[in-house]
């Protein structure tokens, strides 16, 4: 039977719907599945903090994806398909996990911090039972169990809701009747077991506490009263997960709030003559120059792990394909991509993180826009395959754009700068760029066989310029047949915007090795080779 409580906390019958229990909290339980607290007590389901919840969850999926026949290092890195960061990293993250800690990811800017913070509430495990209306999702045990409620405090309102006469100092979970606390199987989301919190210096203890609701003041007329709190960032990620972005931003009074959830689970408004349960797993994020800010004592409760920027041009390279987005129609030639590629990673490497005016030009963000600008560059000029000069001038756009204005004399200094070091080292990327594509066509599908490759330049200097050549191609199946091969290798590599032709996408793909790798294949073609001035 299942009960509805009005303002004052009293419970009144509702019409009994007969409902089946779930014996656990597995993927059988739909969200929305209504009990009671005696039901699941005679299911046993159990009671887990977030950080428990959390480590069954990931130990579960690892031995799953293992039964599966991945090894270790597969299994690991299957649990972030949207991330791309050393192994390391990832191992790290979940022995953190496992050990029930809560983290803290620094490093510069644009490394891939947040994005590790979001596919950790990915994974976490969403599905909960909560005393249904209960604003900080209680568990439904923590109001008849009493070891349950020593552990798992219920809270105030809660407990108001289910004494004697509404009066807190009865509360007594052994005297409550389970039968009389509804429950309700949700999932969890934000507001409700999932909150975000972005740092900064007007962030004060409020909005993790809470505030007093108005309306409800009006209804009770106690601002002293639990009932009249509009759950703050903390008590909205009870039970769940809390993801606090640049915490080193956040003043010292509020890290100090964190803090008593962090070392007590609980959260204590200043409004308020009680204290309401705050437990979830924390991650927070900071750039470098933050770090300094967060106070000894917060700082202690947090596991900090380094998220830097991948030193292998091949786990750039993926980040760049997850997130690739370019204008539609246009065509962006793998090489133009991978030299985009090899100019920021030589950036990163000659430029120090320590000035904030360029600490983003070379980020993961700029990685991701390069190709981006590039397309779009292209399209404005009314042409669907990009170019290397569009690829120079989406690299100057791209990076351009992550420079922090603080004035014009220093942005125009720092821009500079950008131009400079493109001009400097693209070349260079567009020859490596070009001659990697070339060794793997010239070792691969050719075999290394220098008539064949001889054959295949001889016919696509042909057709290169030579649209209405080119298109015979469809028609006759006889008509060159290495650059047919050719092409048939370009359309497995490329991603070919709409209405380009393969024979065409081949051309372009023909002219830039022409243009920058003469057709040559040296030992010095290796993806991860670093780029020199």
């Amino acid at each position: 039977m299942g009960f509805a409580a009005d303002r004052f906390g009293k419970l009144h019958n509702r019409t009994p719907t007969p409902r089946a229990v779930a014996s656990d909290i597995g993927p059988a339980v739909r969200p929305g599945t209504r009990s009671t607290a005696a039901e699941l007590r005679a299911a046993k389901v159990p009671v887990e903090s977030p950080g428990e919840r959390f480590r069954g969850e990931v130990l579960r999926l690892l031995d799953g994806l293992r039964k599966k026949g991945l090894d270790r290092a597969d299994a690991v890195r299957a649990l972030f398909p949207r991330t791309v960061l050393p192994d390391g990293t990832y191992e790290d993250v979940l022995a953190a996990i496992v050990a029930g800690s809560h983290l803290l990811f620094f490093g510069p800017s644009g490394a891939g911090k947040t994005s590790l913070a979001k596919d950790l509430w990915g994974l976490f495990p969403k599905g909960v039972w909560v005393v249904e209306g209960c604003p900080v999702l209680d568990h439904p045990l923590s109001l008849v169990d009493p070891a349950v409620a020593a552990r798992f405090p219920p809270c105030p309102i809660c407990r108001r809701r289910f004494s004697p006469d509404s009066d807190p100092a009865r509360f007594a979970p052994a005297s409550v009747d389970p039968a009389q606390v509804p429950a309700e199987f949700l999932l969890l989301r934000e507001g409700f077991g999932f909150a975000r919190l972005q740092g900064s210096s007007e962030v004060f203890p409020d909005h993790l506490t809470g505030n007093i609701n108005l309306r409800k003041l009006e209804e009770i007329g106690d601002p002293m009263s639990p009932l009249v709190l509009e759950p703050g960032k903390l008590l909205q990620a009870n039970r769940g997960f809390l993801l606090v972005d640049e915490i080193g931003k956040l003043p010292l009074g509020t890290q100090n709030v964190l803090l008593q959830a962090l070392q007590e689970g609980t959260v204590t408004p200043s409004k308020s003559r009680e204290s309401f349960p705050g437990l979830f797993v924390a991650v927070g994020t900071s750039n470098l120059s933050d770090l300094d800010n967060i106070n000894d004592p917060l700082s202690d409760r947090l596991t900090s792990l380094h998220v830097g920027f991948n030193l292998r041009h091949a786990d750039n390279r993926r980040i760049v394909e997850l997130g690739r987005a370019e204008a539609p129609g246009t065509f962006v030639p793998e090489i133009l991509v991978d030299a985009g590629v090899r100019v920021i990673e030589s950036w990163r490497l000659r430029m120090s993180d320590e000035n904030p005016d360029i600490g983003e030009v070379g980020s993961n963000r700029t990685l991701l826009d390069v190709a981006a600008r590039a397309a779009a560059i292209s399209a404005l000029d009314g042409r669907s395959a990009a170019t290397s000069a569009d690829l120079r001038a989406g690299l100057l756009h791209a990076m351009r754009g992550r420079i922090r204005a603080r004035s014009g004399d220093s942005f125009r200094q720092n821009e500079r700068r950008v131009v400079e070091f493109v001009d400097q080292y693209l070349p260079a990327a567009l020859k490596r760029s070009a001659g990697v594509y070339w060794c793997r066509y010239y070792r691969g599908p050719l075999k290394e066989n220098a008539a064949d490759a001889e054959a295949l330049v001889g016919e696509g200097r042909r057709l290169k310029d030579d649209a209405a050549l080119r298109a015979q191609l469809a028609g006759d199946s006889s008509l060159f047949p290495r650059f047919r091969a050719f092409g048939r290798f370009v359309g497995e590599r490329e991603r070919l915007g709409a209405g380009t032709e393969p024979s065409d996408a081949a051309a372009t793909v023909f002219r830039l090795l022409e243009e920058f790798s003469l057709f040559s294949c040296s030992e010095e073609d290796d993806d991860d080779a670093p780029l020199a001035a």
